[in-house]
């Protein structure tokens, strides 16, 4: 069985093995010792803090295999993007330039440097190793966030959004950052990655052009990419449009992949999840379906996907003994639970 727990202070070299593994793109885990513990210990006070409203906590999971003890995923929740360092996007909009005398039209897109999301909630850091990318693990390690921030709705914003990786090649470069580069910077996107992933965002301030792109300005192999994920990422975009999110516009920066986001109301898996109290059993046998569970603590969480059966008589939901073990649940204790599939 699969457990995702908080992230702990000795889950360091755990965390620095998938950041290795997960290549360039893969911003919020560069290979960095210092920001890697960083992030740890941010986590571990994010967990113990008393939240009565979102703020800039930061909250990093750990996916463990409960036979071997390995850690074999990671993903995370930022409770508020920007609110301790700028935010940036692009947003893909429309122009108009017109003359009625000349009869002409042409609408053209451009793209324009903003800080829209600031304060929205941000889910992210999903990375699951390759030996562990079977059964429901994939959707587990991401979809348990859902349950979690519907538990917890006190320490989320309403809007919930997501940055998907978008088009780069297997040396790290990104046609899009090669037309910025050339006409605005003078770093390749590897180093780039690695500057936004330590926190180093003072240059994009200082070099970023201020004025709006004309996306027909550039490079064909640039125009391309706009809004277009890397292709180990559509898997993960899928999945989120499957849960509600949407694209409205807004793109990365750097490899202009899109941004999508949702209400945390309307999301497919915290609209359908439940919460009940537990009544625990040895196995679970006439159960036909595997559901998403969560505990409800905070410091303490786990989360699971297992069989679950509902008693309508009790009002009880039922699960293994197994399942209770690795949740840390008895029999009264609160869960919620959601499907692992809804029906199309």
């Amino acid at each position: 069985m699969k457990i995702i727990r908080p992230i702990h202070s000795d889950d360091y070299s755990s965390l620095y093995a998938i950041s290795q593994e997960s290549g360039v793109g893969f911003t919020s885990l560069p290979v960095n010792e210092v920001l890697l513990r960083s992030k740890i210990d941010k986590s571990v006070q994010a967990f113990a803090k008393e939240v009565t409203e979102p703020s800039d906590e930061s909250y990093l999971f750990v996916m463990e295999d409960q036979d071997s003890q390995e850690v074999v995923g990671t993903s995370g929740i930022v409770a508020g993007v920007g609110l301790d360092d700028a935010f940036y996007h692009y947003h893909l909009s429309k122009v108009v330039h017109a003359s009625r005398e000349l009869k002409i039209y042409n609408d053209v897109d451009i793209l324009t440097l903003c800080n829209d999301y600031t304060g929205v909630s941000e889910i992210c850091t999903l990375f699951l190793r390759q030996n562990a990318r079977e059964g429901l693990n994939g959707r587990l390690l991401s979809k348990f966030r859902f349950l979690f921030m519907m538990e917890h709705k006190q320490r989320f914003a309403d809007i919930i959004i997501a940055e998907m990786r978008g088009i780069n090649d297997e040396n790290g470069e990104s046609p899009f950052w090669q037309w910025l580069e050339e006409h605005f910077f003078s770093m390749d996107f590897p180093t780039v990655d690695y500057l936004t992933g330590i926190g180093q965002k003072q240059f994009i301030a200082e070099l970023m052009p201020k004025y709006p792109i004309y996306v027909s300005l550039l490079s064909k192999q640039a125009q391309a990419v706009i809004g277009q994920v890397h292709e180990k990422t559509k898997p993960a975009l899928q999945l989120l449009e499957q849960e509600g999110f949407s694209c409205r516009g807004y793109v990365d920066i750097f490899d202009a992949g899109p941004t999508v986001e949702a209400n945390l109301k309307n999301i497919r898996t915290a609209q359908a999840s439940r919460k009940m109290q537990v009544k625990v059993t040895d196995e679970v046998t006439d159960s036909h379906s595997s559901f998403f569970v969560i505990n409800t603590k905070v410091q303490d969480f786990r989360g699971v996907c297992t069989l679950l059966n509902i008693n309508m008589d009790t009002g009880l939901a039922i699960i293994g003994q197994e399942a209770a073990d690795a949740l840390g649940v008895s029999d009264g204790d609160d869960i919620r639970f959601a499907p692992t599939h809804f029906r199309t």
